[in-house]
């Protein structure tokens, strides 16, 4: 039997703008484009996030329903939408006292798109920099228990979204023993983003070995690199057995001063399975690992 993974494709995220990248798809044709070619070439998961017309960030499940519509369209893809948002647009809130918060309501509808069949759950509290603003993402165990009961309440599978090995120990494992998930359980290490994120985790290979030992049993585990850490983390998850995630949400760089696509990204991460022995799971069957349904 061959050795085969799942390939995430985050192709947008709610950070970047095309002025850091022309090949950042923001909206709804764009990111379908590149998703149904990039599902294709090896990419079983989509991680979705949606922009307003104006590019800056949102959860609108309005325009999550025309991407996913887009997408499905095109390919069997799993659809992952988020609940992060972003730290722009409809997404941010302005305290008063100096500081900016996410916007959690606008979060929570990031579930409401037709056609998700799992959503990212990003049960943390952390400081995310941008430019001169600093942004609370404030996400208390009471609200981590209301959104999660909003993917179950859906029929949505959470794809558990950590930063750093508390998130693992902590919230997570605590609505995996509530009852919030059916294993396996599907859980994103997202690393090397400590330089933007107070309380997310570098990538080394140490940071990861600790991380995967925290891990609930039964889990499935996916590693994220951000930036420079996004080629050296997605091998070393390949060494370790897991499954991998990339896009330009993650990274906007294919070698230096060379700006990827999102096709680039996959292209270069199947030919290096290739090279181990490893191929990429069908939409098919990682939906068949993750208990999702047929489509």
């Amino acid at each position: 039997m061959s050795d085969r993974r799942i390939v995430t494709i985050a192709p947008t995220g709610g950070m970047s703008m095309k002025t850091a990248n022309p090949n950042l798809p923001t909206q709804p044709q764009e990111i379908a484009d590149d998703v149904i070619k990039c599902s294709k070439a090896g990419a079983a998961i989509v991680a979705v996030h949606a922009r307003r017309p104006d590019d800056q960030a949102t959860c609108n499940p309005d325009i999550y329903s025309d991407i996913n519509t887009r997408i499905r369209a095109g390919c069997d893809i799993i659809i992952n939408n988020s609940t992060g948002g972003g730290n722009s647009g409809d997404m941010l809130v302005e305290r008063g006292d100096g500081l900016w918060e996410s916007n959690f309501d606008e979060r929570l509808r990031g579930c409401d798109g037709i056609g998700a069949e799992m959503c990212t759950f990003d049960g943390v509290t952390v400081v995310d920099t941008v430019g001169d603003k600093e942004v609370v993402v404030i996400t208390p165990p009471s609200r981590c228990e209301t959104l999660v009961k909003r993917m179950a309440d859906k029929g949505i599978k959470p794809e558990w979204e950590v930063f750093s090995p508390e998130h693992i120990l902590q919230d997570v494992t605590r609505l995996i023993q509530k009852g919030y998930d059916k294993p396996p359980y599907y859980i994103n290490m997202v690393l090397g983003g400590d330089k933007g994120f107070q309380g997310a985790m570098p990538y080394s290979h140490d940071v990861l070995d600790f991380m995967i030992k925290c891990l609930p049993p039964e889990s499935i585990w996916c590693v994220s690199g951000i930036g420079p850490a996004q080629l050296p983390a997605s091998i070393q998850a390949l060494l370790l057995g897991g499954h991998v995630r990339v896009g330009l949400e993650d990274n906007h760089y294919f070698s230096r001063g060379v700006k990827a696509t999102n096709l680039m990204l996959i292209e270069r991460l199947v030919r290096q399975m290739a090279d181990m022995g490893i191929e990429p799971m069908g939409a098919g069957e990682a939906r068949e690992m993750l208990g999702l349904k047929a489509l």
